[in-house]
């Protein structure tokens, strides 16, 4: 059983990961209109994976015999001046994440759960590498200024994106 504690943090931890969802799926949606097809498809990535990842936390509590309880999720940014500004959000977004999984590891400390210190590493990984990929991205979109035929060129190889669901292989 698992403790309250971890609970509480894990079930807050799920609202977290569906905002995110739903925040890249509203950039997604803003790449669309704007015709770029490949940037929107890599938002729609994001949506799927952070999805995933609220679906994990899901299956980790009904796993220890914890209940999911659902609470509503804010209201996500629909504006954004332009590509560059949306990834700068995005960073922004997963360096808070990032200290959103540091704080539930010190909560499953505390609480000495070692179970859910192991599940949570998976998490501590994921985070090092959505911010290495946003940041690869950042710096490629200011070496073109956010701008010209680079930003099709962008739209392509984002385009190639898709998705791998982590819950699958578990």
């Amino acid at each position: 059983m698992i403790k309250k504690e971890v609970l509480e943090a894990i079930n807050e931890q799920i609202n977290a990961e569906t905002y995110s969802a739903y925040m890249y799926l509203s950039m997604s949606a803003y790449f669309e209109d704007m015709g770029l097809s490949g940037f929107a498809n890599w938002m729609k990535v994001q949506y799927q994976e952070e999805s995933a990842h609220a679906i994990k936390f899901f299956n980790y509590l009904t796993e220890r015999g914890g209940r999911v309880t659902l609470k509503a999720v804010s209201q996500v940014p629909v504006d954004f001046d332009g590509i560059v500004d949306v990834f700068e959000k995005t960073l922004v977004h997963e360096i808070h994440v990032t200290s959103l999984i540091n704080n539930l590891i010190e909560v499953a400390i505390k609480a000495n759960d070692h179970a859910s210190q192991s599940f949570l590493k998976w998490f501590i990984d994921e985070q090092v590498e959505e911010e290495a990929n946003v940041e690869k991205i950042l710096q490629t979109l200011k070496l073109i200024n956010g701008q010209g035929n680079g930003i099709f060129m962008m739209d392509r190889e984002l385009g190639q994106r898709v998705f791998v669901d982590p819950n699958a292989a578990a």
